[in-house]
């Protein structure tokens, strides 16, 4: 416990740097609960949306090589094809646990049942897997450099040993859950540590990564940062893979959190600038219906269109297709060109 307290003490730079970025996120994050207004249905397509780009950017970090389109095809068609490939399996695997946690993060509740029913649920649908799923590693997995050959030419850190990891998830969750209750310290500040000792820990045997970023995401929404599920987390992390690991290294072999902190904080803050955006009319195509969102993106695809070559091409009624082009008029993102029966429509 005392290990944990210690870490968060940092020089006075530090302090105003680390203090300045949640100053901002807590900003923002006001500013989405009183501007949110969007309906259920928008809501529920970001929702969506994040899902597959997540899983794609979460199982990339970690080797796999499905794009976001292949990930939501795979996903698409899951009930009726087989999971033959790892990455189709880890893919599956994941974006099932994180729309559970989006869906029901109120009722989870953070201890070592949970985070090794996380793993085993990660790990559902992975045959390589079977083994070790949802239990503490057996066997050492130390965390490698390789090069372009695969040949190993460094220790990145030695995590944690086997027989140490119950006494130190115990403690690592029982420090968290109380520092949330206590609420004392910024919830920021605890997950993060969190994340860094879990990472550092390496508890499972494969799948600690994933496994830490569903936990990221469950851990803010029950800190009320609520938009996380509509701008994604883990593809940020993605965009920058090399600091993230940078960052993450330099903690782990320094002791000193405030490397890891700053880059957590910097990349939570980008999320929540972006989630305020999905609140203007910049980000407009975000607040359109679905059949909406479909005639706008047909449009970007053609130099002009008629209404009907829009109701033939979508199977949409022309009542829905003329609905669908005066709000998209409306907010700018068509033009109309000419006037009757002869009128056309093109994408700015």
């Amino acid at each position: 416990m005392e290990k944990f307290q210690k870490r968060l003490e940092f020089r006075p730079e530090i302090t105003n740097k680390i203090y300045g970025l949640i100053a901002q996120i807590e900003e923002m994050k006001g500013q989405w609960r009183a501007g949110v207004k969007l309906s259920p249905q928008v809501l529920n397509r970001l929702k969506k949306s994040v899902i597959v780009t997540s899983t794609g950017s979460s199982t990339r970090i970690e080797g796999a090589r499905l794009s976001d389109e292949q990930v939501e095809k795979l996903l698409r068609g899951i009930r009726v094809q087989k999971l033959k490939t790892r990455d189709s399996q880890e893919v599956a695997g994941y974006a099932e646990l994180l729309t559970n946690v989006f869906n029901s993060y109120g009722s989870i509740k953070l201890n070592e049942s949970t985070i090794k029913h996380f793993h085993n649920q990660l790990l559902k649908y992975s045959e390589k897997d079977l083994r070790h799923k949802g239990s503490y590693k057996f066997g050492s997995n130390r965390v490698e450099a390789k090069d372009a050959d695969g040949n190993i030419v460094g220790i990145l850190f030695d995590p944690t040993p086997p027989h140490l990891i119950g006494k130190e998830m115990e403690g690592l969750v029982d420090w968290t859950t109380e520092e949330l209750h206590k609420k004392e310290i910024h919830p920021l500040l605890i997950i993060g540590n969190f994340v860094l000792e879990f990472l550092a820990i390496h508890p499972f045997q494969d799948g600690n990564g994933r496994t830490s970023r569903i936990l990221t995401n469950l851990l803010l929404l029950r800190s009320g940062y609520e938009y996380i599920p509509y701008v994604s987390h883990e593809k940020l992390i993605e965009d920058n893979k090399d600091d993230y690991y940078i960052s993450l290294n330099k903690s782990q072999k320094s002791g000193d959190i405030s490397p890891w902190l700053i880059f957590f904080l910097t990349i939570l803050l980008e999320q929540t600038k972006r989630a305020i955006d999905l609140l203007s009319t910049e980000s407009s195509e975000y607040l359109l219906s679905e059949k909406q969102l479909a005639v706008w993106t047909y449009l970007q695809k053609k130099k002009t269109v008629t209404s009907g070559e829009l109701q033939e091409k979508l199977k949409m009624p022309a009542p829905t297709v003329l609905q669908a082009l005066n709000k998209l008029l409306k907010i700018g993102k068509i033009e109309r060109l000419g006037e009757g029966r002869g009128v056309r429509y093109r994408g700015r």
